[in-house]
This record gives C-alpha cells, structure tokens and sequence, in this order.
C-alpha cells in the first residue's frame, strides 16, 4: 500500500450521521467543492514528510468539527496550518503553509476567531503542545484516529461518540496506516476508546488520559511521563 492508496481507501468509506473529510462535501461548511481534495493534499503531504521517520503513533477516538474534520489531518485543527495560532505552526506539520477549507460565512460558526482565523480544537492544541514541549521531533510523530471520520448528531458542528461498529470499521484504517510505517512503532492511545480498541487488537499500547473534560492535567502529567522514556 502507499500513501495514495491509502488515502483512497479512506475517500471509499460512507455511512449514515458520517462526514468524511476526504470525500464528502458541505456547501453550507464547506470553502469550495474543492474542499476534500485539499484535505486530501494536506493529509498526503502530511503522511509523506513523515512515513519513513515516525516512530511514534498517538491514537485517539475520532475527528471532530473543530479539527480534521477542516484540516483533514488527525488532532490537527485548521488555524495551526493557516499561521493562526500561538504556538504550532504549519511548518511543524507540512513544512509549508495550509489551505483553509471551513467557509468564514458558514451559518454554523458562532464566533469571529472562528471566521477570521479558522476553526481550533482545545484538544489538539493539548496534544501538539505536549509534543513541542517535550522536544519531540514533529516528523516522528503521527497523530491518527481510531475512527478517522467526523461521527455527528443533527448539526455538522456537533460531535458524538462512534458506536462500536464505526470503531470496528476504524481500527483497519488504523492497521493499514501501521503497515505503511517503516519504523518499528510505539503506540499511546490518548483515552479509553482507542486503548480498547488497539489492545483488542494485539496492539501494544499505552494509555493516556484524554485531555477534554478536565484531563489536560493528568494529559500532561502522563505525556511528560512517557516522553522521559522514549
């Protein structure tokens, strides 16, 4: 498999309640119906700055609407590729600048940031924020999703949990990625849903708190942890 075929396989998937950021369209969210064919580009050019080098390979639960559901790209929100935000720059994630894909007039955006810079994600200002303060090296790093769609309620700007069919149908998407690192890989899952799934799968995997909810904390404490002994 290669990287193309790979973000192939995933442009295949489609199911009820379901955005994926990598075929689907929204003209209400959406920039242009260009749209999945730069998170597609962004995806890429993420993987491939990193495939042969990564070592580590963080897994959460799903995309959410407030990060790769825009960026196309797992616990990485939009304004990190645009220059937007304080910490993370778009260099850390494709050694180039992004492209945005939320619409700045979409009727769902409730906040000026939002319109001016681009959606964030709490969540992954947390998890790129403890890599860089770590010193990790970002292009040993990849950050993916247990289930790597966008699951949602009624709103597009909603999110929920996937159900334990999703997450079945997630984790081979997370095998084929595993298969196309050419390093031996460490794996954290970051909260329960993605260590159950990749312990029941024979993956080796430690856990770590997810940082929403009041988990930054302890996030923080068990990242810092782990890094010390990698």
């Amino acid at each position: 498999m290669t990287i193309s075929s790979f973000i192939e396989s995933l442009q295949h998937y489609h199911h009820p309640d379901v955005f994926n950021p990598w075929r689907d369209y929204d003209a209400a969210c959406d920039i242009s119906p260009d749209a999945p064919a730069i998170r597609c580009r962004q995806l890429a050019a993420y993987l491939t700055r990193r495939i042969a080098k990564a070592r580590y390979l963080f897994v959460a639960e799903a995309a959410g609407y407030q990060g790769c559901r825009f960026s196309g790209i797992a616990i990485t929100c939009e304004r990190m590729l645009l220059g937007q935000h304080k910490q993370i720059t778009a260099d850390m994630i494709l050694g180039q600048s992004g492209q945005r894909t939320s619409r700045p007039d979409c009727p769902y955006m409730t906040s000026r940031p939002q319109r001016d810079a681009g959606m964030n994600e709490p969540t992954d200002t947390y998890v790129w924020g403890a890599i860089v303060d770590n010193g990790l090296d970002p292009d040993e790093v990849l950050l993916w999703n247990i289930f790597p769609f966008h699951p949602h309620k009624d709103s597009p700007f909603s999110n929920r949990t996937p159900t334990d069919e999703e997450l079945m149908q997630g984790l081979a998407f997370t095998k084929q990625l595993l298969a196309l690192c050419q390093q031996p890989m460490a794996v954290a899952a970051i909260g329960r849903k993605a260590a159950h799934m990749l312990t029941d799968a024979d993956l080796t995997t430690v856990l770590m708190r997810h940082p929403a909810n009041g988990g930054a904390g302890l996030f923080r404490q068990q990242f810092a942890q782990w890094a010390g002994h990698h």
